[in-house]
């Protein structure tokens, strides 16, 4: 994939966030990009007649302020926490990556960026959160990362530092960032936070090259897990989604074979399984825009508002892939969606 930073040839800003230091300091990063003022986000990020995959060819960015509510319960299609204070927010919208199986090119209408800029707002409502919890023996688990990829934009904007160093302040809480990106060496510096979860989504080599080609290759990311392990940073690893292709279980059990042979899979927090599933409007949006992947042509079960491989086949997959996943790690460090 090109320099995330040749895709902005131009920048929309809404015209509320112009003293924001988010702000200040992309229009110093971006000084030669065309500005453009805005009254609001959606003015643009939700223009009828957009072609999301061209977009994603040639991203722009847009800087926003985002309103309420800034803090979401989890959605379904995450695995259990062990707590009921589970939540996600939005500090961005979209990812700059691009891969197939992604549910964002059915839930928005576009492929640019949006980024809020005012990040106090979204920080203070977890604590508000953290405050007034559903469990106040349970922690509470935000993932920030949730509909974007943070840490791949770090050499953007500090992201990932900004919400690392504001949960080495909170008692009580646990920030996860979910990341493809190998760009760990952008936060190195900073102080190992333990309540912070670096979550990396890594995949067999056949899949990352048939459906995960805009990101960075399989063996940078495991190169940025092992310098995150070493570097003593809690690490989750997330195969997830497990895609049923065509010898399955051998694509999988050999590449968890592989992987455990690099990691110390002893430093590791846990690991989550889950197989391909996705909200239902989302997938029949992504299907009306022609899209060309196998993965939105085949045979799928609908269960409630939920299009994913039928439970049969996906209980047995992911029985045999735990199994597996157990010669490496004790059972309670798998967790699973079913």
């Amino acid at each position: 994939m090109k320099s995330l930073q040749n895709n902005f040839s131009h920048i929309y800003i809404e015209k509320n966030v112009a003293r924001y230091p988010l702000t200040d300091l992309v229009m110093k990063k971006f000084s030669e990009r065309k500005i453009i003022w805005i009254d609001h986000y959606k003015d643009i990020f939700n223009r009828v007649g957009q072609d999301f995959q061209s977009q994603k060819t040639s991203m722009n960015l847009i800087l926003a302020k985002k309103t309420p509510p800034f803090l979401y319960p989890a959605s379904d299609m995450v695995q259990e926490f062990d707590t009921p204070n589970v939540f996600y927010n939005t500090p961005v919208l979209n990812c700059i990556y691009n891969c197939e199986y992604c549910f964002l090119q059915g839930m928005y209408p576009s492929g640019n960026l949006v980024v809020f800029v005012n990040e106090d707002d979204l920080k203070n409502a977890i604590d508000m959160k953290l405050n007034d919890p559903i469990d106040p023996l349970k922690p509470t688990v935000v993932s920030v990362s949730y509909n974007t990829d943070l840490l791949a934009m770090e050499n953007i904007m500090p992201l990932t530092r900004s919400w690392v160093e504001y949960a080495g302040t909170k008692k009580d809480l646990i920030i996860e960032i979910r990341t493809k990106s190998a760009l760990f060496p952008a936060i190195k510096d900073l102080d190992v936070i333990k309540n912070v979860i670096l979550s990396w989504t890594l995949s067999p080599q056949i899949i990352c090259d048939r459906y995960e080609y805009t990101a960075p290759p399989l063996k940078s990311r495991i190169r940025a897990v092992k310098q995150a392990l070493d570097h003593g940073w809690p690490v989750r690893l997330c195969f997830d989604p497990v895609l049923l292709v065509d010898n399955w279980y051998e694509v999988y059990t050999e590449f968890f074979n592989q992987l455990f042979l690099e990691i110390q899979k002893d430093q590791l927090i846990d690991v989550t399984l889950g197989v391909f599933r996705m909200n239902k409007d989302y997938y029949n949006r992504i299907r009306k825009r022609d899209t060309k992947s196998d993965l939105y042509y085949r045979d799928y079960s609908v269960e409630g508002n939920t299009v994913a491989v039928n439970k049969k086949e996906r209980v047995d997959a992911l029985h045999k892939l735990r199994s597996h996943l157990n010669n490496f790690l004790p059972i309670k460090k798998i967790l699973v969606w079913k």
